[in-house]
């Protein structure tokens, strides 16, 4: 017997919110099997992750709706799901729920006729989302969804819902079932197609509820996701065409979503289109996100960026050896080759440049950050992660692994360690996350996360690489040589008179990361010339000689620079075991401008040596 219908058989927004929050529940139960069937458009293991995620964005509307109005309620959540909208299937779902609040925008409630034509609308403005629509996916469900309502009710107008929506879900079953031989990537694997799985999930979730009161909620979630463990991946870890998943919104005025479309579909695939002409949202994998951006900025305002390294992602989920992730921010500098060999995940910050925004080491690289810092006259500001940037990523890897250690710039000098925390704590996933104050920034930061990773590849478990950490943090150091001041006072972090001053007596400053965590001056070089050769003896006066000793050096666009020191360092400690040199970040470079140098030291212990015995 219908619990939550109406005997007039209407669908009134209050029932509605319960059974999309019951609905959306369901899929965040599904989320690790919807994550490891992920094999279409690309084998990256996220579909449940970004379904949960994108649907979660309404559960704050749905929780305390402000209104007992049908079409007011679900204008609210078709815009809270377009800004929370991540991945393929959640941009689809997005579009979809705009088609429905569209259709019933003047509705105080649902019958079946007004919430049949309501998901027909859906279903075409999810098809429409798509520049190239393909069967086999999210779109045959919802078509079989939009399709078996319009022929029940053609053949008998007065059929209730109980009836309606039971036969509804029946047809969407079948046409999930239908969904593995429709496309060769999901015969090959032996899988249904994890986007249409899931919308499956959301629709069955909420007939449940609106049919038997059956509600799924929030302390069930936690209670079975816990029980979970990551388990083997469909499908392959193929060679990826397109590297970046790549997301914005745009606002603007009456955007040309066809033009939009055309110039995206030009520069990569999967695209998705959705929202309206007044705020679109992009979904698109290419290899240079900034491109998207750029094409995006000439229709309105950007707001939201986002690229998700897909191969990293995929490498994670199908090839994983070890028995946890690593994940850092941006601050943390590393070099490529180290970040691909030791598969690190890294969260970028955000950057701007007046009123153009990048994300840090993904859209703008070092040498791209460091030519605009010369020319732009707006001098740049840096932000950190926001939580959700952080919680998109803790929520991928928690599905794939039991621990996620996340190596983080100090608190001392960035509120990015705080933002990973309370990302940390709103995840849900059965993987735990680690959040770990560095104490450190730039090399040093990167120097654990490195050794993190190294524990990982070595086959050590949490513990002992937290041990490891725990060992580490202390002896681990930043040191860093401006230049000059120039840049640190258009930032407003030293004062005019204080560059004068530096600049009369030709003082060079050194920075050093103190044993809380700050950064500060720990030092003057006099005069301009043989800076190389004393910063050296700075540096080597102030760490262990006796000690393995391992060391990064960083440079802003000065590599003979850099070389030059890493040979001055060599002569002078005879304990450095290991050395590296890599291009600076936006994170010091912001600050310090061109011909900035630093150096991250680690005293250094083999991983074996932390292994349990």
């Amino acid at each position: 017997m219908s619990i939550a219908l109406t005997p007039e058989a209407q669908l009134h927004a209050h029932s509605l919110a319960v059974a999309l929050r019951s609905g959306i529940h369901r899929v965040m139960l599904e989320q690790d099997t919807l994550n490891r069937i992920n094999v279409f458009p690309v084998p990256d293991g996220d579909t449940g992750t970004n379904l949960s995620l994108s649907l979660g964005a309404a559960l704050a509307i749905l929780k305390n709706p402000q209104t007992g109005h049908l079409g007011e309620l679900l204008a609210s959540i078709a815009d809270a799901m377009l800004d929370g909208a991540r991945g393929n299937s959640g941009a689809i779902v997005a579009q979809f729920f705009q088609g429905m609040s569209d259709s019933a925008e003047n509705l105080a409630n649902f019958t079946v006729s007004t919430f049949s034509s309501a998901v027909a609308c859906g279903n075409d403005y999810a098809h429409d989302a798509l520049a190239n629509p393909r069967e086999g996916t999210i779109l045959s469900v919802i078509g079989a969804f939009a399709q078996s309502l319009r022929e029940q009710l053609d053949s008998n107008a007065s059929t209730p819902f109980p009836g309606l929506l039971s036969n509804a879900i029946s047809a969407m079953q079948a046409a999930l079932q239908r969904t593995q031989g429709q496309l060769e990537a999901l015969r090959k694997a032996g899988v249904v197609d994890a986007g249409a799985k899931g919308f499956v999930a959301l629709i069955d979730g909420m007939t449940q509820f609106l049919l038997y009161g059956e509600q799924v909620d929030e302390p069930e979630i936690a209670a079975q996701i816990a029980a979970q463990l990551p388990q083997e991946m469909a499908g392959t870890s193929d060679t990826l065409t397109f590297r970046y998943c790549t997301e914005c919104i745009i606002t603007g005025e009456n955007i040309d979503r066809r033009k939009l479309r055309e110039a995206l579909g030009a520069i990569g695939d999967s695209l998705v289109l959705a929202g309206t002409k007044r705020k679109a949202r992009v979904h698109i994998h290419v290899n240079r996100p900034e491109m998207v951006f750029d094409i995006a900025r000439r229709y309105g305002k950007l707001a939201l960026e986002k690229a998700d390294d897909m191969q990293r992602q995929q490498h994670s989920s199908h090839e994983k050896k070890a028995a946890f992730a690593v994940i850092t921010d941006s601050a943390a500098d590393i070099a490529d080759d180290a970040l691909e060999r030791l598969d690190i995940h890294m969260v970028p910050a955000r950057i701007q440049f007046g009123d153009r925004g990048y994300l840090d080491k993904v859209s703008i690289s070092s040498e791209e950050f460091f030519r605009e810092l010369e020319i732009n006259p707006a001098h740049p500001t840096s932000s950190q992660p926001a939580p959700g940037d952080f919680r998109r990523q803790y929520q991928f890897l928690a599905s794939h692994f039991r621990d996620v250690i996340s190596v983080n710039l100090s608190p001392a000098v960035s509120g990015t360690w705080q933002a990973a925390k309370s990302a940390a704590e709103r995840t849900t996933g059965p993987g735990r996350i680690h959040v770990i104050n560095s104490r450190n920034a730039s090399l040093g930061q990167g120097l654990l996360a490195i050794l993190a990773a190294e524990c990982a590849s070595a086959g050590l478990d949490v513990d002992s690489t937290l041990a490891a950490l725990d060992a580490a943090i202390p002896v681990t150091s930043t040191f860093a040589l401006l230049r000059d001041l120039r840049f640190a006072v258009r930032g407003g972090r030293v004062p005019a008179t204080v560059k004068t001053v530096a600049d009369l007596f030709r003082v060079l400053p050194v920075l050093r990361t103190t044993a809380d965590g700050a950064v500060k001056a720990r030092g003057m070089l006099l005069g301009g010339r043989n800076r190389l050769p004393r910063f050296a003896q700075f540096v080597a006066r102030r760490i262990s000689k006796e000690r393995p000793l391992r060391i990064a050096i960083g440079h802003a666009v000065c590599h003979d620079e850099a070389l030059e020191l890493e040979t001055l360092l060599k002569a002078r400690l005879s304990n450095i075991r290991s050395s590296s040199i890599t291009s600076l970040g936006s994170a010091v470079g912001v600050h310090g401008g061109p011909g900035t140098l630093v150096v991250g030291t680690q005293e250094y212990l083999e991983p074996e040596h932390f292994r349990r015995k």
